[in-house]
């Protein structure tokens, strides 16, 4: 009844038939984790367990979006809409975005696709305004995986062909929840002023949409990844059944094995999509609140909109198992 009771007052539902629609915002290319959270979203839509409305990309290089394009095409959802930053945060290539331009010895791609340029790709806030004003209102699950630029950005958007609302009106009407990667709620290496990578890259848009974001928001600190590691293993393993996977070839570019990656990213998709599977525990309600700096507060309060995820001791097992099958389900 209790974990009932927290979820209601989450605005969240348990799992039913119908599959969660979400808009999943990434900073494709800063780090394989966020290929990891794509790829795990693929198989949870093969499952029936989501929909992905759109991909959303706050990391502002040409070849973010069309990386994401080729993963989307290889899971077989090569019509997934993707939007861009425009003078957003890290505009260098990546470590592994090159990948949406290898070619195989004849000159055809490796990972086929449509989309070539993100300067092709329409821009963010109004493909989220898009996606959002044409869905069911109170429904919308939103990932955020990487810098706060689009989502705040969204805030402060004005009326426009898709809807008559705000930004913000638009959100509280048609967004469910929000889980994000952004943060740290315990001392990280002993440091208690940890200022974690997404929001350190645009503070103040951090700090807007913490002020301002008008639906629950769960928060997936940079601990909880930390404490996730997916194991090489799989890596080196489980991806054989195609002489190229997209997860794979980008795991080995951004740091090959034998690195057990934190999962970040993955830890807010698993939460977001199968909030009541137990994989994770949520903190009391309160508000977080993040200082010039980009170091996150939380501060319990009974009508705060925020939680942040918390595992227990010795619970990693179940959720890295989670995050490591549907990361790697082979594709059908």
């Amino acid at each position: 009844m209790k974990h009932l009771l927290s979820a209601f007052l989450l605005g969240i539902t348990p799992a039913s038939a119908a599959p969660v629609p979400v808009i999943f915002d990434t900073d494709m290319g800063n780090d394989v984790d966020d290929v990891m959270a794509l790829a795990m979203l693929h198989s949870l839509q093969h499952r029936g367990h989501c929909e992905v409305l759109a991909v959303t990309i706050s990391k502002d290089h040409e070849l973010a979006a069309p990386f994401v394009d080729a993963i989307n095409t290889f899971y077989g959802n090569p019509d997934i809409p993707i939007g861009v930053v425009r003078n957003g945060a890290t505009p260098d290539e990546g470590k592994f975005n090159q990948l949406a331009n290898a070619t195989a010895p004849d000159g055809k791609l490796i990972f086929p696709h449509d989309l070539r340029s993100g300067n092709d790709a329409p821009e963010a806030v109004a493909l989220i305004r898009k996606t959002l004003a044409s869905r069911a209102d109170g429904s919308v699950v939103m990932i955020q995986v990487g810098f706060f630029t689009n989502l705040s950005r969204l805030l402060d958007s004005k009326p426009d062909d898709a809807s008559p609302l705000t930004g913000e009106e638009l959100v509280r009407k048609k967004v469910r929840v929000l889980s994000l990667m952004a943060g740290a709620f315990t001392p990280i290496d002993g440091n208690p002023r940890y200022a974690e990578y997404n929001v350190v890259q645009d503070v103040a848009a951090a700090q807007s949409l913490a002020s301002r974001w008008p639906t629950p928001r769960i928060w997936s600190g940079f601990e909880i990844g930390i404490a996730v590691p997916f194991p090489h293993q799989s890596i080196e393993q489980d991806f054989q059944y195609v002489p190229h996977h997209p997860l794979k070839e980008a795991y080995y570019l951004h740091e090959p094995p034998p690195h057990d990656r934190p999962t970040w990213d993955p830890t807010a998709v698993l939460q977001a999509v199968l909030p009541d599977r137990g994989y994770f525990q949520l903190s009391e309600t309160g508000r977080i609140t993040v200082e010039p700096d980009g170091v996150t507060n939380f501060q319990p309060a009974g009508d705060g909109s925020d939680r942040f995820v918390r595992l227990e001791a010795n619970a990693a097992g179940r959720p890295r198992e989670a995050i490591v099958l549907l990361s790697s389900e082979p594709i059908r």
